[in-house]
């Protein structure tokens, strides 16, 4: 008894699980297929995605969202789905054996099968193992194959664009947070400044040095930059819980990032842009799904004009019969079928038409993405260009204003200057302290945008800082 009840568990637990194998092999290795088309990649369903302990290096965020974001793991789930449709098309190329048992009981006045009139009760078994196998259909089946397997193709790039795309939302929230925080500790700053200098003026109004004016101005200047460093610490809580959106966790996780500096000297790009548009052509996964739907909208014209032709059958079954009375009938049967289509309405040429239609759409499409992967390149090689002259031109920006504050501040302090220019000095510093973190913030994720332009997009190694990109 406690042995029925363990298997009865045990089955129940198989029949809820939505996700059992049991039973139900991958005979054509669609699986397979779909590891082959998306090499390097995890597949994140069914992977244990653990959360690091320490601080959060980009390369450790990128791989907590490829196995936790939902968009990714929906993007795997779309292409499982149609590797299984590939093989339930694949099918076809084999027979179909189905079998049948029936019992029936017959009871007051009847006719036997030789149509003598009896009353007695009569039992009948009637057992059946029947085979059925399409041999030609005029290409309806190869061409559902060929358009299950471009169908795919494109599902598997879609995937790898999908997680191109979502590794470069991992660095856009990732550096966000870098600057958000970046930009917190910059108002901090000036908000310690401009108490500095409020300080300054008091003391220099109680020596008869300064004027009532003054110390209003450094009273209004604090209260602005105290002001400023408020929407700092929302700004930071707001992109930290964006960046943890993105790595598919809660709003409220703890994040501590291990962000690498940006160098002192970043390189120059050097390739040519018709090099980069010939390589984002060749490895962009969202133009080879395009490219691979329009394929497969071509194999189903094939296969709706197939819907229109003869499709010739095997069939063959073996019966046998068990009557009360009469002598048991046991045999076999094997035939061939033959189907012609002779009028079906107008619609095989209708559904013709209607594939036509959607190959001219996906024709579209492809020459669509085609056209938006060389904006794609064209726009994410002129932000890296823009933003190495950014990093040229706000490293000489912090010089200048530190050293004009400094000035400012001991000509005040000596009683030579004026308020007003002490006040520009540091109004000047806090500028070029922003304008340092967003060009930081610009060249990280225009390498980013650069790299998920070209395809090379699949994981954070593209981005190290010691690499060169292009």
């Amino acid at each position: 008894m406690a042995a029925f009840m363990v298997g009865a568990v045990f089955s129940l637990s198989v029949a809820a699980d939505p996700r059992s194998d049991i039973f139900q092999p991958d005979a054509f290795r669609t699986g397979a297929a779909l590891r082959e088309r998306m090499p390097g990649l995890t597949d994140p369903l069914g992977r244990d995605c653990p959360f690091p302990a320490g601080p959060l290096t980009l390369a450790a965020a990128v791989d907590v969202a490829l196995c936790r974001n939902p968009t990714t793991r929906s993007a795997w789930a779309e292409a499982h789905f149609q590797a299984a449709a590939l093989g339930s098309s694949e099918s076809a190329w084999l027979p179909t054996i189905s079998g049948t048992d029936s019992e029936q009981r017959q009871h007051g006045p009847h006719v036997d099968v030789e149509g003598n009139p009896i009353s007695s009760i009569q039992n009948t078994n009637d057992a059946a193992l029947n085979l059925s196998w399409t041999l030609f259909d005029f290409g309806a089946r190869t061409g559902r194959i060929r358009s299950a397997r471009y169908l795919l193709d494109a599902a598997a790039g879609t995937a790898s664009f999908t997680i191109q795309q979502t590794v470069f939302n991992v660095v856009q929230a990732y550096y966000g947070v870098v600057s958000s925080d970046a930009l917190l500790g910059a108002a901090k700053l000036t908000e310690d400044t401009a108490a500095a200098s409020l300080d300054i003026a008091h003391a220099l109004q109680a020596g008869g040095a300064a004027t009532l004016g003054d110390v209003l101005e450094a009273e209004t200047a604090y209260d602005q930059v105290v002001l400023a460093h408020v929407l700092a610490v929302q700004a930071a809580q707001t992109s930290h819980g964006q960046l943890a959106f993105v790595l598919g966790v809660p709003a409220d996780t703890p994040l501590k990032l291990d962000a690498q500096p940006v160098p002192a000297d970043v390189p120059a790009l050097t390739a040519r842009m018709t090099d980069l548009m010939t390589e984002a052509s060749r490895q962009r996964p969202d133009l080879a799904a395009a490219r691979a739907q329009l394929d497969a909208a071509e194999a189903d014209i094939t296969v709706a004009r197939a819907a229109g032709r003869p499709s010739i059958a095997a069939a063959g079954s073996r019966e046998r019969i068990l009557t009360t009375g009469i002598p048991t009938q046991n045999y076999s049967e094997i035939g061939v079928t033959l189907t012609v289509p002779i009028f079906t309405g107008f619609s095989v040429g209708y559904g013709v038409r209607q594939a036509q239609g959607t190959y001219e759409v996906r024709g579209a499409n492809l020459e669509q993405v085609g056209l938006q992967v060389t904006l794609d390149v064209w726009n994410g090689y002129y932000a890296v260009e823009s933003a190495n002259h950014q990093l040229q031109a706000t490293a000489t920006l912090i010089k200048t204003a530190e050293a004009d504050l400094e000035v400012a501040t001991g000509r005040y302090k000596a009683g030579v200057g004026v308020f007003l220019d002490l006040l520009t000095a540091q109004a000047a510093l806090s500028a070029a302290r922003q304008a340092r973190i967003s060009a930081e913030l610009a060249w990280e994720v225009s390498r980013a945008q650069l790299a998920l332009a070209l395809g090379r997009l699949s994981g954070a190694d593209p981005l190290k800082h010691g690499d060169i990109l292009p």
